[in-house]
């Protein structure tokens, strides 16, 4: 991504409010999920692999998540 400031020959169209609002939105959300995996890793770093028993096999999370997909999924009629 371009990081340049827009030149007056590229120049930015505005979004509207509610639009910038919800990109707001979206990049902390983004952010706080990045912030979580940063966490994740640095304690990874720190301390090591948890053991295996304190681990949730991988199977048991697609399930759990294809779950909720599908919940959130209106009915076909």
């Amino acid at each position: 991504m371009n990081r340049q400031p827009a030149t007056a020959d590229h120049a930015r169209q505005p979004l509207d409010p509610a639009a910038a609002e919800a990109v707001r939105a979206y990049a902390a959300k983004t952010r706080e999920k990045a912030d979580q995996f940063a966490a994740v890793l640095e304690d990874i770093a720190t301390n090591g692999l948890p053991s295996v028993e304190d681990c949730t096999p991988w199977e048991e999370l697609r399930d759990a998540h294809l779950a909720r997909l599908a919940a959130q999924r209106p009915a076909v009629a």
